[in-house]
């Protein structure tokens, strides 16, 4: 089967994709098999294992199609370091080591566009909080957001934690202890939250349906738990 030649950002997912199945790799498991029109990251028994490096909703129409006959393990990695190496038009070469760092919580941003798949009863999403490098070249490909630097390559350093969800209810330890009811408001007052985060959780669980929308606080919505929650680790 012929392979289609990499577009920009492409051959970064690329390297991340294949050192995250080096990393998950058991003895016994098949690599890259097709199973009808798709083609399985890793087979490991009945378990099909698909990484996603980028935007988990790329992945639905797959999703839905595996999910009906199969049990699936969606993995995805965030970033709870990040190092940027960018090389200049002259060659010259900077690494810095970037603010941000992803906690597990900060996998309600994808959630927020697929929790029908997050609740399947087939499917378990591994989150990987990894290290990871960051390879930018000022090559005029980029897009305009990024002044027209190219992503060129993403290198796994290592892997820091990992967070396993099966059952929707899962997801209700990545929520803080909050009094009942709660506001987006009081959600994004949290250490480690704010408040576009806030909303992407509340909007997900919803989905999931694990909150309950109970009445309003002045103009913001109020919340409430339908299944015990634990804490966010």
């Amino acid at each position: 089967m012929d392979k289609p030649k990499p577009g920009i950002g492409q051959l970064a997912e690329r390297s991340l994709h294949a050192a995250l199945k080096e990393y998950l790799a058991r003895p016994g498991d098949q690599f890259e098999v097709r199973l009808g029109r798709y083609v399985i990251d890793i087979v490991r028994d009945d378990l099909l294992i698909e990484i996603q490096t980028r935007h988990l909703y790329a992945l639905r129409p797959k999703l839905l199609r595996l999910l009906e006959e199969h049990p699936v393990r969606l993995v995805h990695p965030l970033p709870a370091e990040r190092w940027i190496v960018r090389e200049d038009r002259d060659g010259h070469v900077t690494r810095r080591k970037s603010p941000k760092r992803a906690t597990a919580c900060d996998i309600f941003t994808e959630l927020v566009r697929v929790p029908d798949l997050a609740a399947h009863s087939n499917l378990t999403l591994e989150v990987l909080l990894i290290r990871e490098e960051q390879h930018w070249r000022d090559d005029g490909q980029g897009s305009w957001r990024r002044r027209h630097w190219s992503l060129i390559d993403t290198r796994l350093l290592g892997v820091a934690g990992s967070a396993v969800f099966g059952p929707p209810a899962d997801y209700l330890a990545l929520l803080p202890p909050l009094p009942e009811p709660f506001t987006n408001a009081a959600l994004a007052r949290v250490k480690g939250w704010n408040s576009h985060l806030a909303g992407k959780a509340t909007y997900a669980l919803q989905g999931m349906g694990l909150l309950a929308q109970v009445g309003k606080q002045g103009r913001a919505n109020l919340f409430t738990i339908e299944v015990t929650n634990g804490n966010c680790h």
